[in-house]
C-alpha cells in the first residue's frame, strides 16, 4: 500500500528538515503528545517547536523509519536513531483532519536510557530554539 499524502508530505518534512513546509502541514489545533511531557502541548506553534526540535536531535545520519502502517485517517511508523551512542526505537502516531493537515501527533520511545537521553537533549535544543 502507498502511503497516504499526508505521510508523504512528512517523509518530505523531515528528509529536508523543511519548518515552512513542516508549518503548513500541522492544523491550527493539533495536540502533540511527548513521551517525556505529562501534559499534551496543544496548537501548532508548540507542536512546531517541539517537531523542530526532534528533526534537530533525532534526524541525524542514522535516523530511518523502519515500518509503517495506514488507517483511513492515521499512520503510526516507527522508527530508529542512534542518538549519542544509544538506540532510540520509538514509534510516530500521526492523525491528520479531512483537509489533509497534522491534527494529532503522539510520539512513544523505549528503552528508558533513550527516553532519559532525549529528554535532556530536547531541552538544550528547545532552549537554544526559543532564543532571539
Amino acid at each position: 500500500m502507498n502511503a497516504p499524502a499526508t505521510i508523504e508530505r512528512w517523509h518530505q518534512v523531515v528528509k529536508d528538515r523543511d519548518v515552512r513546509a513542516l508549518h503548513e502541514l500541522l492544523a491550527e489545533d493539533v495536540v502533540f503528545v511527548s513521551p517525556v511531557v505529562h501534559t499534551p502541548q496543544a496548537g501548532r506553534a508548540l507542536t512546531q517547536a517541539y517537531l523542530q526540535a526532534a528533526l534537530q536531535v533525532l534526524n541525524n545520519s542514522s535516523f530511518r523509519y523502519l515500518n509503517q502502517w495506514f488507517g483511513a485517517d492515521s499512520a503510526v511508523l516507527e522508527f530508529e536513531s542512534v542518538v549519542e551512542g544509544i538506540t532510540v526505537n520509538g514509534i510516530d502516531m500521526i492523525h491528520w483532519n479531512a483537509q489533509g493537515r497534522i491534527d494529532h501527533f503522539k510520539v512513544m520511545v523505549r528503552p528508558l536510557k533513550a527516553v532519559n537521553k532525549l529528554h535532556e537533549l530536547m531541552g538544550r535544543q528547545l532552549q537554544r530554539d526559543a532564543q532571539p
